[in-house]
């Protein structure tokens, strides 16, 4: 199977933000999404589009060479959403799963290739009511795309404690940080990334799949880190998060990231590369504890490292690429989530301040897109 990589400038960058849509009185999730579909010109390929179910939407910005001109188109595109939703009774959620929903009682589009997911996957594929944020960078060679692939996957812990916004899960308290990531990697071809040495053995890799009848095309690797056909490494690892300030903090880190690697590999130097089997684990770490997990890390000197620390090194280390980059800002708005909490944490606040009110906690959700910022604490 051929898989496609466009042409890509280096480090520019593209987000998609996925939504559910709810009522709001009543804070239940709601087909809402063909209203905003009938108003848009290009319902598929343009930047309001539909996703797996009715009740959700996805926002897809186009190619931006700073964060700041990304996030800003996605602010207006959440604004002219929120412009149609409202009058009709209805508002946007952004979380990796809703607090108190049933997900079985949502509805997938008509689509083949949505079919098969419902269908192959059984139960899994009734409980797919989650919510994404991707964050494509890109890359000017292609023989850099693979390396840098594995090489962010490393990064999972941190994109998944840093965004992390689904600690419940039909009322009940998961006891997990994302409970989302433990449902989409139930999908066979979810997960993280495979090492794979060149292009050509992924292209076999694919092969492999269709002629098992796991995939009809190569969109249906759904890896946590892969390349796109756009020319870009596009990280899947997150939650979907309640606010654009989190959405910009997310694909700052992402950018530095991606920059940093591309001048390691320019430079003829290896990435460092922690083994598949203690990725797997520092995933399950982060989706468990969160901002709290220790991570098995690549440095000799620290094998275990907590994951706060971990964040605030690379933060550190990545600050002059980040002023390079033009995501100062966010870097800072990166520090304050791990100062005061991501979304997990703060829903988990609400929730203890109400007596475990699920509609209190998806109120804040609500509350906290439409404001763009975060509630922390002393807010």
């Amino acid at each position: 199977m051929r898989i496609k990589f466009g042409q890509s400038k280096q480090s520019t960058i593209g987000i998609e933000w996925e939504l559910a849509i709810v009522d709001a009185t009543t804070y239940e999730q709601v087909p809402g999404d063909p209203l905003l579909l009938e108003r848009v010109d290009d319902p598929v390929n343009g930047p309001i589009r539909g996703e797996y179910l009715t009740s959700m939407v996805e926002f897809v910005t186009g190619v931006h060479t700073t964060v700041n001109s990304a996030v800003a188109e996605m602010t207006r595109l959440r604004d002219w959403a929120l412009s149609v939703l409202e009058p009709r009774g209805m508002t946007l959620l952004g979380a990796g799963a809703h607090p108190f929903g049933n997900p079985a009682a949502q509805r997938p589009y008509e689509k083949p290739q949505y079919r098969r997911v419902t269908e192959r996957n059984g139960w899994w594929g009734q409980q797919m009511a989650i919510n994404g944020l991707h964050i494509h960078v890109g890359i000017d060679k292609k023989d850099k795309a693979l390396p840098i692939v594995y090489g962010l996957a490393r990064f999972t812990p941190y994109f998944i404690a840093l965004s992390a916004s689904s600690p419940f899960w039909m009322g009940e308290d998961t006891r997990f940080a994302s409970q989302r990531t433990m449902v989409f990697q139930q999908l066979p071809t979810n997960g993280l990334p495979y090492h794979m040495a060149d292009w050509r053995e992924l292209e076999a890799f694919a092969s492999q799949l269709e002629g098992a009848g796991m995939i009809q095309n190569p969109s249906e690797i759904r890896w946590d880190v892969r390349p796109s056909q756009w020319g870009t490494v596009e990280n899947r690892t997150m939650d979907s998060v309640p606010t654009t300030m989190e959405v910009g903090a997310l694909a700052a880190l992402s950018q530095a990231l991606v920059e940093r690697m591309s001048r390691v590999l320019a430079k003829g130097e290896p990435l460092d590369r922690l083994p598949f089997w203690f990725m797997r684990e520092n995933k399950w770490r982060a989706a468990r504890y969160g901002l709290s997990a220790d991570i098995i890390s690549v440095r000799k000197d620290e094998h275990i490292i907590h994951a706060t620390d971990g964040i605030l090194y690379w933060l550190d280390r990545l600050a002059p690429i980040a002023d390079e980059l033009g995501c100062h800002q966010q870097f800072e708005h990166l520090h304050q989530l791990v100062q005061k909490g991501p979304s997990y944490l703060r829903q988990r606040r609400v929730a203890a301040a109400t007596d475990g009110d699920m509609r209190a906690v998806t109120r804040s959700l609500i509350d906290e897109l439409r404001a763009g910022k975060p509630q922390f604490k002393e807010d």
